[in-house]
This record gives C-alpha cells, structure tokens and sequence, in this order.
C-alpha cells in the first residue's frame, strides 16, 4: 500500500467520522508512546533547557544588553528541531527496519494517519521545549516578555518544527536504523552552529555568515526573535523558505516511501 497526498486526508471504504477518528487515534497513540519513553522526551528536553540555563543565565548573568533574550531565542529553535529530526528521522528508520511501518500499512486506516500522529508528537515536543525555556528566562534570567510575545514564541517553534519533521523523515527513508541517530547529529549538530544557534553570526567568519541562509534553522531563528521583539523581521520571505524546505522534503520523503517502503 503506498502513501499518496490523497491517502493523506482520506481512505478510501471509510465514512468521514472514521477517518477523523483514525487520526485521532494515531495521534494519540505516537504521543503516548513517545512520552513514555524517558530515552526520547529526556533529551529532547533537558539538552536545551540545560544549555539554555547554563550559556544563557549562569554564563551571561552579568552580560548587558539582551543576551539571555537573544538565547532564549536561540536555544528554542535548538530545542524544536530534535523532536522533529529525531522522531522523525531515527524512529522512521527503526521502524521500516523492525517491520513496524509494513504493519501499520496493513492497517485498516488512512495511511497518512501515521505520518500526522508522528507531526503532532512533534508539535507537543517543541512546544514543551519553549514553556520550559519560557519559564528559565522568566523565572531566573527575568526576561521581561509579555504574554503576546511568549505565546508567539510558542506557536513560532511548534510550528517551525515542522520543516525538520520533512527533514527527518527524508533521512529515515535513506538510511537504516543503526546509523540514523549518527546521520541525523551530522545534520543536527552543525547546522545549529553554521545557523546561528550557539555563535550569533555577526561572531563567525565571512564565509559562514553568507551561506547561513541556506539553512532552515537560521529562518526559523529569525522569526524566533521576531516573536519575542527583539528584532523586527519581515516574517513573509522566512515563512515561505521554511514551506518550500517542508514541501520539498515531504515530497521527496514520499516518493521513496513509495517506492521502497
């Protein structure tokens, strides 16, 4: 059975109600799954915060201007890309490898369901990785933010998670289970230096700073400041790089799906 984009919102012998019911389920089914499981909401959940309280409140307590503001920003496009990357990336792999994604083929459900249930864990990921780093830079690092600015951080990650999603559903067609968590920390690890993420660009060579644009998390750091007011950005060029990144690895991510399962 292979994945379509019509698979995606239908099935076809299913009425409506059914269909909305099978998301439902699957999503929550990947949800509980995944947070019961201390090997993957640990680390998508303590690296960021750990960092993020160590370079961007004990290391910076006597920085001036906005450092702690300008990493929190910072830290949480760090944070949001692991649940997509990672529970994309390295689940998918294990679980063509396993036989788990031949099963949940085999199931009576819109095919697509598997995919979004894996996209809202995601989405519930970042968006716990933000109200920790929200309330570290509000309780220690006395941020001042206001309610519109911390609830547009939050929409901001939970939303830009999805590119890395795309991303990481790329790498688990591509590669076996084994090597998926070392694939996707090459990918992981220096694209959040080359974006930005740890070094402010105006910091790292010439060189550097030109091709940081290729990068998606240097988009969705832009509009991570943007949301918290400290850098006033036209929203519209990130927002459409960040959709052409998602399409592009969503569409190619399919079609091997497709083809090799």
């Amino acid at each position: 059975m292979s994945v379509t984009a019509l698979d995606i919102i239908s099935h076809q012998g299913m009425t409506p109600r059914r269909v909305f019911g099978a998301y439902v389920a699957e999503a929550r089914s990947e949800c509980l799954r995944y947070f019961r499981a201390p090997g993957f909401l640990l680390p998508i959940t303590l690296f960021p915060t750990m960092f993020y309280l160590l370079f961007g409140i004990v290391m910076n307590h006597n920085a001036p201007g906005n450092a702690a503001r300008y990493l929190l920003a910072s830290y949480s496009v760090f944070g949001v890309m692991s649940p997509g990357l990672f529970g994309f990336g390295v689940s998918l792999a294990l679980e063509r490898d396993n036989g788990l994604l031949t099963l949940k083929r085999a199931l009576p459900m819109p095919p697509g369901a598997y995919l979004l249930g894996k996209m809202v864990m995601a989405m519930l990921a970042a968006g716990m990785v933000i109200v920790l780093l929200l309330a570290l830079a509000v309780a220690l690092a006395h941020v001042p933010l206001g309610i519109r600015q911390a609830l547009s951080l939050l929409v901001t990650g939970m939303l830009g998670v999805l590119p890395f999603c795309a991303l990481g559903m790329l790498v688990g067609t591509l590669v076996k289970g084994q090597g998926a968590p070392g694939v996707v920390n090459i990918i992981y690890l220096p694209m959040s230096f080359l974006s930005g993420l740890w070094i402010p660009l105006s910091a790292l060579p010439s060189v550097l700073q030109r091709i940081a644009p290729i990068w998606p998390s240097a988009h969705l750091q832009q509009l991570a400041l943007g949301a918290i007011g400290l850098e006033h950005v036209n929203a519209w060029p990130h927002l459409l790089v960040l959709f052409a990144y998602t399409a592009g690895f969503f569409l190619l991510a399919v079609r091997r799906l497709r083809r090799l399962g």
